[in-house]
């Protein structure tokens, strides 16, 4: 059985979880004050991803203390194109003052030729986004962007390492409703029929993982459907942090595996059909990939290999109810390796 959090601090005075699982919301309070591990280690993030069959967005602003990055992407599934801009710098410790709840706060990030603001009323979030010389002949980039909860219910879960002090505290927001556009270069696209989702991550890790993590969220038939898979880091014998969204409800699921087929040399082949399933059979998922947005950042003692695959799902995940199909909808499941 899977353990559901009670409200209250996050941390005990010695730095450690006071429970860990899971929650339908932001349950636990989150003090970057508490933690007592190395500051060097802490690593606080927020991460958007907007998209829809044809073409996506992404941003990131990251302060991981010995160095900040903050990113934007844009994605063109047809045309198999992937522009990423992923400055990075040293020693912030904190000086982003990244908010300590996704509920509230505003997390700006401005240097010359660039700027994102991430700006949250009480959920009513507005993404704005510039940045100079983004494409390959020096045009720019904006988004104006405007987010909508549209479920009272999100993935959260605190999860320790097998190390003391050492913990990832998590939420990500499903079904996120956008409105509004993005300008690449000449080019003007429109993000009022795209969904999105919200990746709020705090904690201190330990120096070497893997995490494979998968997000759908989109509607079929009619009806809003997504979900938050993924497993490989941690403890988590006290929650996973898969969950399934579907008529405005949220359910918990089981373990998952992915699948990722192998090319010839034994390498994970990623731009091959995946599949993804559960140890309980509940899970039955077929992922065809569009577009790996890979990158492979290397400088001896720091590393970080990312495959996020974007792709189209077709499957089925039973409910106690009913087992829902879905058929081409489109999501992303990667595998990130990181020394850091």
């Amino acid at each position: 059985m899977e353990h559901l959090l009670s409200k209250g601090p996050l941390l005990d005075d010695k730095g450690n979880l006071v429970e860990a699982g899971y929650a339908f919301s932001l349950v636990k309070d989150y003090q970057r004050s508490m933690i007592k591990g190395l500051k060097s280690r802490i690593k606080e993030w927020d991460y958007y991803y907007i998209g829809n069959k044809d073409y996506g967005v992404a941003f990131t602003i990251a302060d991981n203390s010995y160095m900040w990055l903050v990113s934007a992407s844009f994605l063109d599934f047809n045309n198999k194109i992937n522009m990423t801009k992923s400055p990075i710098g040293f020693f912030s410790f904190g000086k982003l003052n990244i908010p300590s709840s996704s509920k509230t706060g505003d997390l700006v990030f401005k240097r010359k030729g660039m700027s994102l603001e991430f700006l949250n009323d009480n959920g009513h979030r507005h993404l704005k986004i510039h940045f100079d010389k983004f494409t390959k002949d020096k045009k720019s980039f904006d988004c104006d962007i405007s987010l909508e909860e549209t479920n009272e219910s999100s993935m959260v879960i605190a999860t320790p390492f097998f190390k003391k002090k050492h913990f990832y505290y998590n939420q990500k927001i499903n079904l996120l409703k956008a409105k509004g556009y993005c300008v690449v270069g000449d080019k003007q696209y429109s993000l009022d029929d795209c969904y999105g989702v919200l990746d709020w991550g705090r904690g201190i890790w330990t120096y070497k993982n893997t995490w494979y993590w998968s997000s759908m969220n989109a509607v079929y038939n009619n009806e809003r459907i997504g979900w938050n898979l993924g497993y490989g880091f941690g403890n988590t014998s006290q929650a996973s942090e898969n969950m399934f969204f579907y008529k405005d409800k949220a359910y918990k699921l089981e373990n998952v595996i992915f699948n990722i087929p192998k090319d010839k040399n034994d390498k994970d082949d990623f731009m091959s059909p995946w599949k993804i399933t559960s140890l309980s059979g509940d899970i039955n998922f077929y992922f065809k990939p569009m577009l790996d947005r890979h990158s492979d950042t290397n400088a001896l003692l720091i590393r970080s290999n990312q495959h996020q695959v974007f792709g189209l799902f077709t499957g089925t995940v039973k409910l106690k109810e009913k087992e829902v199909y879905f058929e081409d909808v489109p999501g992303f499941a990667e595998k990130v390796f990181n020394r850091w």
